[in-house]
């Protein structure tokens, strides 16, 4: 199924996916940017059909509960948000687009009742499990949260995106074609848990030394019994392999993932991918082949598979265009290594710009006394300071070698890791 018939809001990017197999194979990108890329004859690129995968977050900072229960508090009589009722809602008055659905909900096991409108919907509208909007209903209930999916029919164009913005719907679905993706996404759905958590690591300057970060992390969070990825997201970084001296060890590789279809399963991607320092790891190979940019309808059906599969997903996020627009968008926070120096901070202040709106945190890389600076940089930019990351004398020569693992066993290194990683989890409850 093409990627372009599933297709994500333009001013909704971020929550944290549904769980379970996806199956478009791309990535999402905002109508803006699909139209600044499309070809001089005004057809769209490859590149511009990316699929949905995240909503966004509107309070930064704040993941969704895994609870499946919502407003519920110890004490409390009853909930002020009503109970789930475990239906999909469906608001259309278009008899082609309820059949579409009927049969896509029927294949699945949905649930599925059927409303003509949105005054009939108001009743069931917060108690549905999900709310599916027709393109022929074009307002919702006030002061209602917004509609999972908005679906249409071909033809409709970019009237679709307009509808979606003024609805709020989190993504698009043109009928029939993207009817195996609603399949997967009723289904995937009826799993209340949204899975693992997707960390960013990127670095606010050249040279901060966000792959080390992104190592230590892996390897501390290894440790204590995380099941743990570390995804290498730049494809012109040499290879993360080679700091953790495992390009020979035998698995899966970016390039094997290239063309790569539908959904990926979390346990056939686990037993596939190589493993150093106690967690898996996906990296670009280290050799001196010209790189190739991810592919990113492979990008989203290994993250969606990687979310389901890990506990912890750490992304070694580049500094370039294409990995921060093919990895950024699919985390739920994101840490930016940086030294307390002034150009530092200025390009860190750049970069926040071409982020997604999610959790962002600061760690800055340097000696003990460097914590003071890092705080004013912090405030400077307005994230918070999550941490230091220790300067180690022969640190670098360590990546070089493929030693950052003997480097991520010594006590400053695990306070380091730990520190940052406990933090991360007091701020997720």
């Amino acid at each position: 199924m093409s990627g372009q018939h599933v297709q994500q809001s333009d001013h909704l990017r971020n929550q944290p996916r549904v769980a379970g197999d996806v199956e478009p194979r791309a990535t999402g990108l905002t109508l803006e940017e699909s139209r600044s890329r499309r070809s001089r004859d005004g057809t769209a690129t490859p590149r511009a059909h990316r699929s949905v995968r995240t909503a966004p977050v509107h309070d930064r900072g704040k993941r969704r509960s895994r609870s499946p229960g919502r407003g519920w508090e110890p004490g409390s009589e009853e909930s002020w948000v009503p109970v789930d009722s475990g239906e999909v809602l469906l608001v259309t008055a278009n008899s082609r687009l309820k059949a579409e659905t009927e049969r896509v909900a029927a294949a699945v096991g949905a649930g599925l009742r059927t409303v003509p409108d949105s005054s009939e919907a108001l009743p069931v509208w917060d108690s549905a499990r999900i709310v599916l909007l027709g393109s022929d209903v074009l307002e919702v209930p006030p002061r209602r949260r917004a509609p999972s999916v908005l679906l249409g029919l071909n033809g409709e164009g970019d009237s679709l995106w307009q509808l979606a913005a003024s609805t709020g719907a989190e993504r698009v679905a043109v009928l029939p074609e993207a009817a195996a993706w609603l399949a997967e996404f009723l289904n995937a759905s009826q799993t209340p848990d949204p899975g693992g958590l997707v960390l960013g690591v990127i670095g606010g300057c050249g040279g901060a030394g966000a792959s080390t970060a992104a190592v230590w992390l892996a390897q501390e969070a290894a440790g204590h019994g995380v099941r743990t990825l570390l995804v290498d997201g730049d494809a012109r970084g040499g290879g993360l392999e080679l700091c953790l001296a495992a390009e020979d060890v035998p698995g899966l590789r970016w390039p094997d993932l290239a063309g790569a279809s539908g959904s990926i399963g979390s346990a056939r991607l686990s037993d596939s991918l190589p493993v150093a320092g106690g967690f898996s790891f996906l990296s670009w190979p280290g050799s001196r082949d010209r790189p190739l940019d991810a592919d990113p309808e492979a990008v989203t059906a290994m993250l969606d598979s990687a979310r389901r599969g890990f506990e912890l997903v750490i992304v070694d996020i580049g500094r370039g265009t294409e990995s921060i627009g093919g990895f950024a968008w699919d985390c739920d926070r994101i840490l930016v290594v940086a030294r307390a120096q002034l150009r530092a901070a200025v390009a860190s202040a750049r970069l926040l710009h071409e982020l997604p709106p999610v959790d962002l945190s600061l760690v800055i890389r340097g000696d003990a006394e460097s914590a003071l600076d890092g705080t004013l940089v912090a405030e400077s930019l307005g994230l918070s300071l999550l941490g230091v990351l220790p300067e180690l004398r022969g640190a670098s020569r360590a990546a070089e070698l493929g030693q950052l693992l003997e480097f991520g066993k010594r006590k400053a290194v695990r306070r380091f890791a730990a520190s940052v990683l406990q933090l991360l989890d007091d701020r997720a409850k």
